[in-house]
């Protein structure tokens, strides 16, 4: 009797791992609607970035349905490697001196109350692209008068004259992200520094903004840390604060250590606003804009009471 064994190749490849299953509280519906084709098309038709399609946000459906999108200036192309965004790196593109316009165009034919604009970093430029910024600013000043502006910012190379030149343009909102812990900044953010970005924010302060600041949780990080980095934002005069899960855009960015409960996220929230923060999103789905647009009364409001940046502050919206 013969017993014949399974031919096995020598230089065969073992079987890949299963990837990680997101947890139930993860999952998000695939983006559509009418809305949503409304603005992917108009978007398109201008010739804009948004950040929500640049660094494949999972909330894309739920906030363009909402008209509520992050439009990202300076191109599309990063000069920075962060190992945990999506955004394309590489020699960004000459820049685009009729983007201003464009994207005040888009804004105005929105007719929102508040928007979200950000971008790449341009470390090619000697400003960091800050010109840009103010010419964006005010643009979407003229073109829609009544609408509150949130900037997310990148950090100018820790140039205050940089960050000066984007405050004195008026926005809203002055936001830029920490992104992680201290201990893991390098690693997470390869060309940037927890205390450059850290001075970037503190001056914003200094100088009477509404200051605005992200963590992502899942990289690594000891809840510790993130309450020491919470009060020390506290401390600082932090108005809003966002919390959420970091997601792995792809097997070359950093994995996800551990998925954090939505109960962790409540427990961190709590302590945000007990140690003093004005607003805090904490979440699993939770980025930078997210639900931002709902935040424009609060804004003014807050403005009101405590001076102002924007340009808009004091004004009630239109009827």
């Amino acid at each position: 009797m013969t017993v014949r064994l399974p031919i096995v190749q020598a230089d065969a490849e073992p079987a890949p791992a299963p990837r990680k299953r997101h947890p139930d509280w993860l999952r998000v519906p695939m983006p559509g609607g009418d809305g949503y084709q409304a603005l992917r098309s108009m978007v398109k038709e201008l010739g804009l970035h948004t950040v929500c399609q640049s660094a494949s946000c999972p909330n894309i459906g739920e906030c363009w349905n909402h008209r509520a999108l992050t439009i990202m200036i300076l191109g599309d192309i990063c000069t920075r490697s962060c190992r945990f965004c999506d955004v394309a790196t590489g020699r960004p593109l000459p820049v685009d001196h009729g983007e201003p316009a464009r994207v005040a165009t888009m804004l105005a034919a929105l007719e929102l109350n508040h928007t979200v604009i950000t971008s790449v970093d341009r470390d090619d430029l000697r400003d960091g692209g800050a010109g840009i910024w103010a010419e964006t600013l005010h643009a979407c000043h003229a073109a829609a008068p009544d609408m509150t502006i949130e900037v997310l910012v990148p950090d100018f190379k820790g140039a205050l004259a940089d960050v000066d030149t984007v405050l004195d343009a008026g926005p809203d909102v002055f936001a830029h992200n920490l992104e992680t812990v201290p201990r893991l900044s390098r690693e997470v953010r390869v060309q940037a520094r927890y205390d450059r970005s850290y001075s970037v924010l503190r001056r914003a302060r200094e100088r009477g903004a509404l200051v605005k600041t992200g963590l992502m949780l899942g990289l690594g990080e000891e809840l510790a840390e993130v309450r020491e980095v919470i009060d020390q934002l506290a401390e600082l005069g932090l108005t809003i604060l966002t919390l959420g899960q970091y997601l792995q855009p792809s097997k070359k960015h950093l994995p996800v250590h551990r998925y954090v409960h939505p109960d962790e996220f409540a427990e961190l929230k709590r302590h945000a606003l007990a140690a003093g923060i004005v607003h805090v999103e904490s979440g699993p789905l939770v980025r930078s804009s997210y639900h931002a647009e709902g935040q424009a009364e609060l804004i003014r409001r807050l403005q009101a009471g405590a001076g102002k940046i924007g340009f808009a502050s004091l004004r009630p919206p239109t009827a």
